[in-house]
């Protein structure tokens, strides 16, 4: 199978391509062809850090996006047990968009609510790639009201380009949907734990983004918009994303340094589908330890906390000259 490439990843991939063919060859008779191989080896390396150790805003957009990247199915799978996923929202339907579940993590009973995406092209249109309906968002609240009616801690994970924009999601209440999942998130008096895992566009991200901790992938992006509508906003075509994605301040290091995140989980170089394992492990770890700090504080006090957390977004000093 022909490996997913991003077209920033052309130079470092058309090396390694050629690495892998010498690879294939016996050098134990040809010296010289050895020492080349070390030498492409040495570049290939080297290639490797310098391009991925500054990546662009755009560039970890990009690598938010590679479809290797461990989903939110991968993330239950591997740190959760027990699991029980509920369906549907006792209204229209069910919306693979969105995955609702009972599970437990070590030792402790949650209630797990993230974004869904495919593996391939038919997994991918069956979850609307990852693009909740309203129907998606009623699941999600039903899953909260759940957990606080009996109450349970909430684990969300982030990796939506955005809600649904057609018509008929219009039609069937996208935007209440959405505003009734911020307000049960904003009340439920149970530890909110969110982990940001790709993509966090707008809406769609926000319904299920705000709580009482907010953990960041070091390639996943959280924003009001994604960088290529914005573009299309602003100068009338997408080819300006790019300049957009830096303009939002949308990466994990972005949203610690306004202190939007509270943390940011490191990435192998080349991103969380090139090591899988350790990454979501590591996940596993801050979300257990944030579900441990938060379960010590009485309810009405988290409430309070998450009101005064919201309150402080976007609020700034600025030097008067």
């Amino acid at each position: 199978m022909a490996r997913f490439m991003m077209e920033f990843e052309r130079p470092l991939v058309e090396l390694e391509e050629k690495l892998a063919e010498l690879g294939k060859v016996d050098t134990s008779q040809l010296s010289d062809l050895a020492l080349e191989i070390e030498d492409l080896e040495r570049q290939v390396e080297q290639l490797r850090v310098t391009l991925y150790s500054a990546l662009s805003p755009w560039e970890k957009v990009q690598v938010s996006r590679h479809p290797e990247r461990p989903k939110t199915g991968d993330y239950l799978e591997t740190l959760f047990t027990d699991v029980v996923e509920l369906r549907g929202d006792r209204m229209f339907g069910d919306d693979e968009a969105v995955l609702t579940a009972l599970a437990t993590m070590d030792g402790r009973r949650v209630v797990v609510i993230g974004h869904r995406k495919g593996r391939n092209t038919k997994e991918n249109v069956k979850s609307n790639f990852g693009s909740p309906h309203p129907e998606g968002f009623r699941k999600a609240e039903r899953a909260m009201k759940l957990a606080a009616k009996f109450g349970l801690p909430i684990v969300t994970f982030l990796d939506t380009a955005g809600a649904s924009p057609g018509l008929e999601d219009e039609e069937r209440g996208q935007a209440w949907a959405i505003a009734n999942c911020l307000a049960t998130l904003s009340s439920v008096s149970v530890p909110v734990v969110v982990v940001g895992i790709g993509e966090g566009g707008s809406g769609g991200a926000l319904a299920i983004g705000f709580g009482d901790r907010l953990i960041m992938l070091e390639n996943a992006y959280y924003s009001v918009i994604s960088p290529e509508m914005c573009a299309v906003i602003l100068f009338k075509s997408a080819e300006h994303a790019p300049e957009t994605a830096s303009a939002l301040a949308l990466t994990a290091d972005d949203l610690a340094r306004l202190g939007i995140a509270d943390e940011v989980v490191a990435e192998p170089l080349g991103g969380a589908h090139r090591d899988p394992l350790p990454v979501m492990a590591e996940v596993g770890a801050r979300v257990t330890a944030a579900l441990e700090e938060l379960s010590a504080v009485p309810s009405h006090e988290l409430t309070e906390r998450r009101y005064e957390r919201l309150r402080a977004v976007g609020v700034f000093d600025e030097e008067v000259r």
